[in-house]
C-alpha cells in the first residue's frame, strides 16, 4: 500500500474561499454525497484538502478518510483492498481484516453484495466520517463503478459523509441520483475564481484591481492559470 495514497495532500490554498467551503459543508450535510468534478488545474484537490482539514479540527471525533486513486485500480477487488485499507488507518475499530477475508470469498461480479458488505462496516462506526475518493474518473471505464456506488450511496449512515473528486461527472446512472437529493454536484464553474476572489489574490500579493481583472478574463477563473499569472505579475512588477 502507498502511503501517500491515504493521507491528505498537503496542498495549501492560494486564498480561502468561504463560498465554496460553504457550498461544499451544505451539500454534503443535505445529501450526504458530494462530487466535485472539474478539469485538471480547476483546484478540487485544494478545496478537499482545505475543507477535510477544517472539518477534522472542527471536532475531536471528527474523521477524514482520504483515498487517490490510481488507473491500476480498475479492479474492484483491489480498489476495495485499498478503500479499505484507508478507513482503517483513520478507524482502528473498523473490521478490516474480516471485511477482506469476505470480500475475498466473494465473487467479484457481485458488486451490489460487495458494496453491502462494505457499507455495513460502516454502519458500525460511531464516529462522524469523511470519506473522500480522488480521481475516481480513473476507474469510470470499471464494470463495477456505477452499480457499486449507487448501492453504497443508498446505503451510507447519517454518520458516514463521501465526497467524490473527478476530472468529470460520473456516469448517467449515478448522476440521476442528483434529482434524488442523493447527491450534491460542485462543477467546474462553481470552482472558477469570481472577480471578488481575483481582486482578493492580487491584492494579497499587492498587486492591483486591474491585473486582477486582465488575469480573470485570460485564465477564465482557472485556479492554475490564475495563481501562475499572480507569480508573473508579481515578479515582473519586483523587476520594475
Amino acid at each position: 500500500m502507498i502511503r501517500e495514497k491515504m493521507t491528505i495532500p498537503k496542498d495549501y490554498p492560494h486564498l480561502v474561499r468561504p463560498r465554496l467551503l460553504t457550498s461544499l459543508a451544505e451539500g454534503l450535510q443535505g445529501y450526504g454525497a458530494t462530487v466535485i468534478a472539474g478539469r485538471a488545474g480547476t483546484g478540487k484537490t485544494t478545496l478537499a484538502a482545505d475543507f477535510a482539514r477544517r472539518y477534522k479540527h472542527a471536532g475531536a471525533a471528527r474523521r477524514v478518510v482520504w483515498y487517490t486513486v490510481n488507473a491500476p485500480e480498475t479492479d474492484l477487488r483491489w480498489f476495495l483492498q485499498y478503500l479499505t485499507a484507508c478507513v482503517a488507518e483513520q478507524c482502528p475499530e473498523f473490521g478490516a481484516r474480516a471485511l477482506l477475508q469476505v470480500i475475498q470469498r466473494t465473487a467479484a461480479h457481485d458488486v451490489s453484495t460487495l458494496a453491502e458488505l462494505f457499507a455495513h462496516e460502516l454502519q458500525k462506526l460511531t464516529t462522524p466520517l469523511l470519506l473522500i475518493i480522488d480521481d475516481l474518473h480513473l476507474v469510470y471505464d470499471g464494470y463495477w463503478l456505477t452499480p457499486f456506488f449507487y448501492r453504497l450511496l443508498t446505503l451510507l449512515s447519517e454518520e458516514t459523509q463521501l465526497l467524490i473528486l473527478a476530472r468529470s461527472l460520473p456516469p448517467a446512472p449515478l448522476w440521476r441520483l442528483r434529482s434524488k437529493q442523493r447527491l450534491y454536484v460542485l462543477t467546474e464553474t462553481e470552482l472558477a475564481f469570481t472577480p471578488s476572489e481575483a481582486l482578493e489574490l492580487f491584492a494579497h500579493h499587492g498587486l492591483a484591481a486591474g491585473q486582477a481583472g486582465a488575469a480573470l478574463a485570460q485564465s477564465h477563473g482557472r485556479i492554475s492559470a490564475l495563481t501562475s499569472l499572480v507569480t508573473r505579475t508579481h515578479r515582473a512588477t519586483l523587476a520594475v
